[in-house]
């Protein structure tokens, strides 16, 4: 009988959740439900010294931002419970032991004076990377080399100890990646990791096999970071006696800087101003803000289009894909092997994309929100109209009112450089003619009744609309470009366009020579 898929993401609460992270995740969650099977979320807290107050909840907040949905984790609970590591803590001990029983593992009772003496000696030696390994626990303080009843008495006696992972000295560790193809290692590049802590914690190492043995995890998709340790990780299958049922890897390929040369990192986005977080994130020691997807402006399922093709692509040139397009045509196979660059700039185009096909009543209320910030009332109707005029200019939903001020408020203030070219006597003598067609008029202005009326007053001082389009603009808006002046004009009404005009005429006097 075939096992239902099962796979996990298992973040540590060390900090704010990197959109490596997120992809890792995303990757995760795509598979699980293209192959009818289960995501869950495991929070990896072993290690208490690095556990950040709040990441933990900034990591459950990310994911569901991003619409990445759980079916087990630490909140909502599941059949495989608990979640968080720490709270499996007693349960870890007794594995660690059966490896000790099987001959797999031993006790180390090594002070950290004695390690630091033991590689110190090697580094003399000439040795590149000294580790605690097949050669050198010959000559450490394990129970490899004590007598038995002296282990036994130091066990007693409540002396500090870890467990150490007994590596052979002479043997080939092969694992089949499902993005890699088949991965060997020789055991003398491994070293002897510890897998229980002196205090009784299980290390990464240990608490995450034994976890996805009792989790049932079927497929472990993690990030490249974690290659060199997965041999470590199939010995340890083999050695539980657990090879039938060990999981399948697939290590994802690292996210690159925007030139490709390196890990992406928090640096990389500061520096070049762009956000790697999902949320905003703060530090809680420092106070230190970090700059986030979400706070940026980004949409989430623009978001989530953007990183999913980081590293993955569909086989041809299609780019836009709903979460459930890419439920339907992700694979693990079509996942590069080489690191992707990070452009910032196409994850803009995404979010350009997907706000440009919000109908214009969902924008209006990105709009809303910016405009009850500045005390200004509108009407739903009226966002929505200038929202449908600006959606082909805008790539962030606060670009509605940065770019669209002129929609609420006249301009107090003009555009220098095209006063300078534009604003002479033609542009006053224009504007004149029009101010008075827009009076004679009693009809209900729209964009084509504003542009007939622009084209009789120019025809009446004969005066070509080409010369004098952008000196209109400048003086109804305050800019030289925008979005088609006369929706514009539509938009803010006949009485509002008369007044900007007049105020326009009598301000930029000192512009025409």
């Amino acid at each position: 009988m075939e096992r239902e898929v099962r796979v996990r993401f298992a973040p540590s609460p060390t900090g704010a959740l990197h959109i490596g992270g997120v992809r890792t995740a995303l990757y995760n969650y795509l598979f699980a439900k293209k192959n009818g099977g289960k995501f869950l979320i495991r929070i990896e807290d072993t290690d208490q010294t690095r556990f950040v107050p709040g990441a933990e909840e900034y990591i459950k907040e990310s994911l569901a931002w991003a619409g990445i949905e759980t079916d087990e984790d630490p909140w909502k609970g599941g059949p495989h419970g608990p979640y968080r590591q720490s709270e499996r803590k007693a349960m870890y001990m007794q594995y660690a032991l059966d490896l000790v029983e099987k001959g797999h593992a031993y006790y180390a009772f090594d002070t950290s004076e004695e390690l630091d003496a033991m590689r110190e000696r090697l580094t003399a030696a000439r040795v590149v990377s000294p580790q605690y390994n097949s050669i050198t626990r010959t000559t450490m303080k394990n129970s490899l080399t004590l007598p038995e009843d002296e282990v036994k008495a130091r066990l007693a006696s409540g002396e500090p100890y870890v467990i150490r992972i007994k590596i052979p000295r002479k043997e080939e560790v092969r694992l089949n990646d499902m993005i890699r193809g088949w991965v060997m290692v020789h055991s003398s590049t491994l070293d002897d990791k510890v897998l229980m802590k002196s205090d009784g914690m299980p290390t990464y190492h240990l608490a995450n096999i034994v976890d996805d043995h009792l989790m049932g995890i079927t497929h472990v998709i993690r990030g490249e970071e974690w290659l060199p340790s997965a041999p470590l990780h199939v010995l340890l299958y083999k050695y539980f006696g657990w090879e039938d049922t060990m999981p399948q890897f697939a290590h994802l390929p690292l996210l690159l800087k925007p030139d490709g040369n390196g890990k992406l990192s928090k640096r990389d986005a500061e520096k070049h101003g762009f956000p790697v977080f999902p949320l905003e994130w703060t530090d809680p020691n420092t106070g230190g803000q970090v700059a986030g997807f979400r706070e940026s402006g980004y949409l989430p399922d623009a978001f989530v289009n953007f990183l999913a093709l980081l590293g993955w692509n569909p086989g041809n040139q299609e780019e836009i894909f709903s979460k459930e397009q890419l439920i339907e045509a992700f694979t693990v196979e079509r996942i590069g092997k080489s690191g992707t660059k990070f452009d910032i700039n196409k994850a803009n185009w995404f979010n350009e994309i997907y706000l440009r096909a919000k109908p214009n009543v969902e924008l209006a209320e990105y709009l809303l929100a910016s405009l009850k910030q500045e005390g200004i009332a509108c009407t739903p109707e009226k966002a929505a109209k200038v929202c449908g005029v600006m959606k082909e200019r805008a790539t962030f939903p606060t670009d509605f009112w940065k770019e669209g001020k002129f929609f609420f408020l006249s301009p107090t203030s003009f555009d220098e450089k095209i006063a300078e070219k534009k604003w002479n006597n033609d542009t006053v003598n224009a504007l004149t003619a029009y101010k008075e067609e827009l009076l004679a008029n009693t009809e209900t202005i729209t964009p084509e009744l504003a542009k007939a009326l622009l084209t009789t007053a120019l025809e009446k001082k004969g005066i070509g609309m080409g010369k004098v389009m952008q000196g209109v603009r400048l003086a109804i808006t305050g800019v030289g470009a925008g979005p088609d002046l006369m929706e514009v004009i539509e938009i803010i009404g006949k009485e509002e366009v008369i007044k900007r005009i007049d105020f326009a005429i009598d301000n930029l006097k000192a512009y025409i020579h």
